[in-house]
């Protein structure tokens, strides 16, 4: 079924969006060039902090499904979705749903300590970066960088569960949640 235009309704407005797919693009090249290709993976990585610094503000100050008030459940109304789920009878929400919003804040708080720990080690092993000779020694650079790593791993399963989540919830309740990160548009709600 084609959804005609008085059908849609502008959900994910351009900030989102692009922040979005640019994370995606920024976090993957960061996670498959590391040792080898240290310029791009730096470059990557303060590009991720920036969309990072982007993305915290305007879930603040951005459009109505962008800010965190819209997003940010309890704990209780995230297990309960998440149970609703798993019976196959979960609402459908506009914006996030309350798995899906739990999962952006994961999201950003494994990339923050990601970014944060690998400026660090940036700082430590090339004496380079916002951060270089604060951290010294060996030891803090074996530290910094298992930490590093860990986030980066981290936020790597994240993004599987994710993706895997966009896809249940996409057949569940019959939308594209793709097109929709892409075009902004999703179902209106039945009345």
């Amino acid at each position: 079924m084609t959804i005609i235009e008085s059908e849609r309704i502008r959900v994910w407005d351009p900030v989102v969006r692009l922040f979005h797919w640019t994370l995606v693009l920024a976090f993957f090249v960061a996670y498959f060039t590391e040792d080898e290709l240290m310029t791009p993976h730096v470059w990557a990585g303060y590009l991720v902090t920036a969309l990072l610094t982007i993305r915290i503000a305007w879930g603040f100050v951005g459009t109505r499904h962008a800010r965190f008030s819209d997003f940010v459940y309890s704990p209780a109304v995230i297990t309960d979705y998440v149970k609703k789920m798993f019976s196959r009878n979960e609402p459908r929400y506009l914006g996030h749903n309350p798995a899906g919003g739990a999962m952006v804040v994961l999201i950003i708080l494994s990339l923050l300590n990601t970014v944060i720990s690998g400026i660090a080690l940036y700082g430590n092993t090339d004496l380079a970066g916002p951060m270089a000779g604060i951290f010294q020694g060996e030891q803090s650079a074996d530290i910094l960088e298992e930490v590093h790593e860990f986030f980066a791993n981290f936020t790597l399963i994240l993004a599987g569960l994710h993706v895997a989540g966009v896809v249940w919830s996409s057949r569940m309740h019959g939308e594209n949640l793709v097109k929709a990160m892409l075009t902004g548009f999703k179902k209106e709600p039945q009345s």
